[in-house]
């Protein structure tokens, strides 16, 4: 027994210099916001899959992510107060009049209407658009069975599990393309969704090639079966630690 904590927490190491190891300088990534609640592990049932397939939906319209730089026009209104108005790491914009609004996970025209009824409290507002500037980095975890494990910026174009997996030099021989894991943190908890990338790269089943958020892991196993706490907890141990470290 004493053995196999020991095991783990080599692992949680490795893993973590690993992460470390492939980091590239970015303030971006300095400024990655962690939770110091022990995460807890959802397998697939139909509620999760549900909520990877709504995820799925939404993402065909473009939504907003931290970091991502935005304008505000407003008809007779001076500009220059509404220009490059950057997202933070929180989610949140900070505005004249309006203060703090929290901008991440809504389109464009969501955006548009909740600045507009925020702002419409203190100034008058004929018409009002809001537009993407500049799209923010995305980063996610390759781990597991791949050419090279670590963490790959992403942009909003190729947020998908193939991209990823191309960016971490594919799959090695011993990896099960057919088992392939996709980890996101909710709210404090971890919910892990199993996707067959072979039915992708033989039969064009997009459905396999999962759209991906900011922070997500895509785990490659060498077997079949994926174990939550064998396989996906360490890793996610080590992420939080090194979250915290670079933060």
């Amino acid at each position: 027994m004493i053995n196999k904590v020991r095991k783990k927490r080599v692992l949680v190491a490795v893993l973590t210099m690993s992460l470390c190891a492939n980091l590239t300088v970015n303030v971006v990534a300095a400024e990655i916001t962690t939770t110091t609640n022990q995460p807890v592990v959802q397998q697939a049932d139909d509620g999760f899959t549900t909520f990877f397939e709504v995820s799925q939906r939404m993402q065909t319209e473009y939504q907003l992510s931290k970091y991502d730089v935005i304008n505000i026009a407003i008809i007779g209104f001076d500009e220059s107060n509404f220009k490059d108005i950057l997202i933070g790491p929180d989610g949140y914009v900070n505005l004249p009049y309006a203060g703090t609004v929290k901008l991440v996970g809504l389109t464009v025209p969501e955006a548009t209407i909740l600045l507009k009824e925020k702002l419409g409290e203190y100034i008058r507002i004929p018409d009002m658009a809001v537009m993407v500037k500049q799209y923010g980095v995305r980063q996610v975890y390759v781990m597991g069975e791949v050419t090279n494990q670590g963490i790959y910026t992403l942009t909003s174009d190729y947020m998908n599990v193939f991209a990823a997996l191309s960016s971490a030099g594919g799959v090695k021989k011993k990896g099960r393309p057919k088992h392939i894991a996709v980890v996101r943190m909710v709210e404090g908890q971890v919910r892990m969704k199993e996707i067959d990338f072979d039915c992708f790269v033989k039969n064009q089943d997009h459905t396999q090639n999962i759209v991906l958020q900011d922070g997500d892991m895509i785990y490659v196993p060498k077997s079949k079966k994926i174990d939550l706490q064998e396989d996906i907890m360490p890793i996610v141990s080590a992420v939080g630690l090194f979250r915290t470290l670079t933060r």
